[in-house]
């Protein structure tokens, strides 16, 4: 995308957003703007959270995994 078309863009969708009347649109793109944070989400995990995943890592490295097929049906077989 050139500069102008980028430029084009901002100016599109903050008329567009101006004309937002929609709290749910709203709370929504708002929700899309702070999620761009910087903060590294690791470091706001607790050790529980970062040890499941670490768990789920050595596992998939490990070979022990299932298909999505076979996910599925073990979850709708009980």
């Amino acid at each position: 995308m050139s500069a102008a078309e980028v430029k084009q863009t901002k100016l599109s969708l903050m008329a567009w957003i101006e004309q937002l009347s929609d709290a749910s649109t709203l709370t929504f793109l708002e929700g899309l703007k702070d999620s761009r944070s910087t903060d590294d989400w690791w470091g706001n995990m607790t050790e529980g959270q970062k040890r499941h995943i670490n768990e789920g890592l050595a596992d998939a490295q490990d070979g022990r995994t299932v298909s999505s097929a076979e996910f599925w049906a073990r979850l709708k077989n009980g």
